[in-house]
């Protein structure tokens, strides 16, 4: 089994600009695959660095003396290149969400396939985990999360009873969230319905949204001037943290303007939104829902 499928590989290492003696990260590594490209596109000065929390991701690890593996959340970007005597860099790129391997190793609980323990942990050195936040949240984070990340509408009426039903019984693995949720979960609509339910409880044990705002914030001081941004995203959640910032360095609100009414911006956008073609979909069926944006830092 493929570790992972790199979606939109040639557009989104395209999109970094690469030069040869350039200093290039790729903050989720996972099997390889754009980090591969990139080394492909260095000459011998080239540097690539790359983050990887999950423990399975270790074992991908590129033997080239221009690479090096920092097994660290993305979140600690600045940090983590500071150890390695990097300040500023070329190029960043991240192809967020669930790599093909989590979803594929049945334990770590993501996929809703399979019958596993509430895990949903990319790293193994969280100390939250699915089981905490379905057994152990109360009525309002539940339904925070399953409004806010799951964007479902009768949010109150699953964090209700989740609480209810834990109360007889812990919920201790997925088939158990299946069936304490099942009213919820109408044939025709099921999949959907509970993609949206693990999407949310994932994000709040990875702290997903928190992850990616301060790894964006980051990315304006890191990058020189004419680096390239290149992020891939997978909801709107992500989406619209990742088009904002671009547009104007800020998650919420407007910048100030001066008195022409101009405002100063970090980016500015490398062409249009770029998806994957029916082939590629066709090929890797995971691709469907992502959505590249390119900026360069001014």
């Amino acid at each position: 089994m493929e570790y992972h499928n790199p979606v939109l590989l040639k557009e989104t290492v395209d999109g970094l600009n690469i030069k040869p003696d350039g200093v290039y990260v790729d903050v989720t590594f996972g099997g390889g695959g754009h980090s591969r490209e990139i080394l492909s596109r260095l000459g011998a000065n080239g540097k690539l660095f790359a983050f990887d929390q999950d423990e399975d991701a270790w074992q991908n690890e590129i033997d080239d003396p221009r690479f090096v593996l920092i097994k660290e959340n993305f979140r600690y970007i600045k940090r983590f290149l500071r150890f390695n005597g990097v300040k500023t860099v070329d190029g960043i790129l991240g192809d967020l969400g669930v790599s093909s391997h989590q979803f594929d190793v049945p334990e770590r609980g993501f996929s809703t396939r399979f019958d596993a323990e509430l895990d949903m942990r990319m790293s193994k050195r969280n100390e939250l985990s699915a089981y905490r936040v379905v057994n152990e949240y109360d009525d309002k984070n539940l339904r925070r999360i399953f409004l806010e990340y799951g964007e479902l509408k009768n949010a109150a009426a699953l964090a209700r009873t989740i609480v209810e039903e834990r109360e007889k019984e812990a919920i201790v693995n997925t088939e158990d969230l299946k069936q304490v949720l099942s009213r919820f979960l109408p044939g025709h609509k099921a999949n959907k319905i509970l993609a949206q339910i693990y999407q949310a409880i994932r994000i709040e044990v990875n702290q997903e949204m928190e992850v990616l705002k301060e790894f964006l914030e980051q990315t304006n001081e890191l990058l020189n001037s004419g680096g390239r941004l290149s992020v891939i995203s997978y909801h709107s959640l992500e989406d619209r943290l990742v088009k904002r910032y671009i547009k104007n360095g800020m998650f919420e609100g407007e910048p100030e303007r001066d008195m022409f009414g101009r405002y100063e911006v970090p980016f500015k956008n490398i062409g249009k939104l770029i998806v994957p073609s029916d082939e590629e979909i066709a090929i890797n069926n995971r691709a469907r829902s992502a959505k590249l944006r390119i900026a360069e830092k001014l």
